[in-house]
């Protein structure tokens, strides 16, 4: 009966997993949270009123004043006329100026196929779907100067691992570095 179920291709028996690191659902939500903040109105009440926070959202990095300038100015390519408004406030106010880096996640790997190839290890396949999101804002004492968003917004990749061998393709490299 086994063979039989494994054979017919059961897939809702194969693993997936699923990786949530933002706080919104969507990357339309993202993006549209990240574009209502107004550079040089909105401060940190409006970034914490959208959910935005360092200390309550993950992954997020404070950025250092040097690391703002390690960011925008790597090297002598950019004017200042270059950069936006915002930037050369924040790079003005030394001390004062900080940033926030933002990344978010939402994915979800999925195995398909045969259940009876993927646990006899001769061919596994991952699908991978969800979008990943980031986001950077400088602020001068606690007030908005630049904001910017980016990512995927649709992931949609499939993986496909064959071996030829099955289970007995890892045995070669086993017994070689036990030995």
């Amino acid at each position: 009966m086994f063979l039989a179920l494994g054979l017919s291709g059961c897939s809702s028996l194969l693993p997936s997993v699923r990786s949530e690191t933002s706080p919104f659902k969507s990357f339309d939500e993202a993006q549209t949270a990240i574009e209502a903040l107004v550079p040089m109105k909105s401060d940190v009440r409006a970034l914490a009123a959208i959910g935005i926070s360092p200390v309550l959202q993950p992954n997020t990095v404070i950025l250092s004043h040097d690391d703002i300038v390690r960011r925008f100015v790597p090297s002598g390519l950019l004017k200042r006329e270059d950069l936006d408004a915002g930037v050369l406030a924040c790079l003005q106010a030394r001390d004062a100026c900080r940033g926030w880096e933002i990344t978010g996640a939402r994915i979800l790997k999925a195995r398909t196929g045969s259940l009876f190839l993927d646990f006899t290890n001769f061919s596994r396949h991952t699908h991978t779907t969800g979008w990943r999101f980031n986001a950077l804002i400088l602020l001068v004492n606690d007030t908005v100067v630049y904001r910017a968003w980016g990512g995927q917004p649709r992931l949609n990749e499939f993986e496909v691992n064959t071996n030829p061998l099955g289970p007995l393709q890892e045995m070669g490299p086993a017994i070689i570095t036990n030995q």
